[in-house]
């Protein structure tokens, strides 16, 4: 991004692999929207045009898969900002799992959907986010506490929240790279 570009999204650079660049000057929220969407946005590329066989590849000694990974990343935008954050109850399909005799539900069924419905349940989730986190920024901030407390009563904060998922996204973008370039050698970033 040129120094002398706005930080309005609709004129915001999008690379090569439809990644949107975050500005280099905003405040707090701006800047973390943008990161967590630009390792949004990584995922979508490091899965994009893989069928089944592809999505639950893996490799070397791991049971990792990127069906898994996608299933997971949409669990988990799901549980940050919308049970954690606002306290909601599971929504479908994550209501009906029994998650304290199937903790890796999401990773374990990850070659049950279709690549289509993986994508659609993950963009699904991540609209979602996108609209709690709106609500979250305009009723406290980024100091806005999540409803779900941790065991010793502490709450994260929605910047927290932001940090977090920011780094669930990169650790699992480096995860997605390797798995990727052993299916068909597509490697970047």
């Amino acid at each position: 991004m040129d120094l002398d570009e706005t930080d309005d999204p609709a004129t915001m650079n999008v690379d090569e692999h439809g990644r949107p660049e975050p500005p280099l000057v905003g405040d707090d929220a701006t800047m973390l929207l943008a990161f967590l969407d630009y390792h949004r946005a990584t995922f979508a590329w490091k899965v994009r045009g893989l069928g089944s066989e592809g999505l639950n590849a893996t490799t070397g000694a791991s049971t990792m898969t990127l069906a898994g990974m996608i299933k997971h990343l949409a669990l988990v935008e799901d549980w940050w900002f919308s049970r954690s954050l606002f306290g909601n109850d599971y929504s479908p399909p994550w209501d009906v799992v029994d998650w304290t005799s199937d903790p890796d539900w999401e990773w374990r069924t990850g070659a049950e959907l279709s690549p289509e419905a993986l994508m659609d349940l993950w963009r699904r989730s991540v609209e979602h986010s996108r609209h709690l986190v709106a609500d979250a920024l305009a009723d406290g901030g980024l100091d806005c506490l999540a409803v779900r407390t941790w065991p010793d009563g502490r709450a994260p904060s929605l910047r927290w929240i932001m940090l977090h998922m920011i780094e669930e996204y990169a650790r699992h973008n480096g995860h997605a790279d390797l798995l990727r370039e052993s299916v068909d050698g597509e490697t970047g970033e």
